[in-house]
């Protein structure tokens, strides 16, 4: 179950990441890029503080694993091919000042549980773009299959996790792929009521 586990979970990152940077390129989907640079800050914070909190290995926390690689993929995707709309904001710009003053704080404490969960609301904090975006728009500007991807590996993931932190990064990844996937749902069924209604969004 390990073993499959481990192998699911690299599987279903390649597919998003392999499926979300093909959409980038092809103008289909206008991510957040500020949301993917704090992921990419974030994600391998976390692995930091999971590897140095216990003698853990890089595959009894396959997801955090693997999403280094995901996210600094697509974060380069949105620099290189994204649109003007999903360039820095003052309010991604507000973001990433918070995103640094909890990394700042946990170099100096050194504490790594308590950064390890500190990490884990840079990673909320995040969603706070593209969840902006999103709710304001008439548009959906994201892609149901790369998040539903990213909603299941952390599930996949869970088979496999040593350690409670790893528990922890895999039930946020959860909770915050699926509040995303709700919201995308509501910007859809939005879009339609007004088309219905004779108004184009």
């Amino acid at each position: 179950m390990r073993e499959f586990s481990i192998a699911a979970v690299v599987v279903t990152n390649l597919f998003i990441g392999t499926r979300y940077v093909w959409l980038i390129r092809k103008r289909r989907i206008k991510p957040a890029l500020a949301m993917w640079i704090f992921f990419t800050i974030a994600v391998a914070g976390s692995l930091v503080t999971y590897l140095a909190e216990g003698g853990f290995s890089l595959w009894d926390n396959i997801l955090n694993t693997a999403d280094i690689l995901l996210v600094g993929s697509v974060a380069v995707a949105i620099a290189l091919f994204g649109d003007h709309s999903a360039r820095f904001s003052r309010f991604d710009l507000g973001c990433l000042v918070a995103v640094v003053l909890i990394l700042v704080v946990w170099m100096l404490t050194r504490q790594h549980v308590a950064a390890h969960l500190a990490i884990q609301a840079i990673l909320v904090i995040a969603y706070l773009p593209v969840v902006r975006r999103l709710w304001r728009s008439h548009e959906n500007t994201e892609s149901f299959a790369p998040w539903i991807g990213m909603m299941l590996a952390p599930a996949l993931a869970l088979l496999s996790s040593k350690g409670t932190l790893a528990t922890v990064y895999a039930v946020r990844a959860i909770a915050c792929t699926g509040g995303l996937l709700m919201l995308m749902l509501r910007v859809e069924w939005r879009s339609r009521a007004l088309r219905r209604a004779g108004r184009e969004p």
